[in-house]
């Protein structure tokens, strides 16, 4: 059996820009990218804190340590600038693979830089380290 879990999430973040003339996705910082372990095209999840829309699209790079996290396409019409983003992804993981699993927290300063990266140290998520 597979369970599909967090992966990682890069937490707190703020909207940058949104281009309703780009052909979709979402531009996220590739130093927050690498930090967190997610892959350009990779599908992301993405959480507006202030507006409680939820919805589904794929990472692009842009430039490292730009800070620029940037709604594309017809996601532009889902935040504005300013809002504060959640940006998960999910892996499917097999029972044994669950032994070694630790999802990664990236935390982020108001202009998107890495603060800190946490990883949980067991499945039950009871104790996190910062690494």
């Amino acid at each position: 059996m597979q369970r599909s879990l967090l992966w990682a999430k890069i937490h707190n973040c703020t909207l940058t820009d949104a281009n309703l003339n780009y052909m979709g996705s979402i531009s996220i910082d590739q130093t927050l990218l690498d930090a967190a372990g997610i892959l350009p095209y990779e599908q992301v999840q993405v959480v507006n804190i202030a507006n409680g829309e939820r919805f589904i699209t794929y990472a692009i790079s842009a430039p490292a340590n730009s800070g620029a996290i940037e709604l594309n396409g017809a996601a532009a019409r889902l935040g504005v600038k300013g809002d504060r983003l959640i940006i998960m992804t999910y892996a499917q993981f097999s029972e044994e693979e669950l032994q070694n699993y630790y999802p990664t927290v990236v935390i982020v300063d108001q202009n998107n830089h890495v603060l800190e990266v946490r990883r949980y140290v067991n499945e039950l998520f009871k104790d996190s380290v910062i690494v």
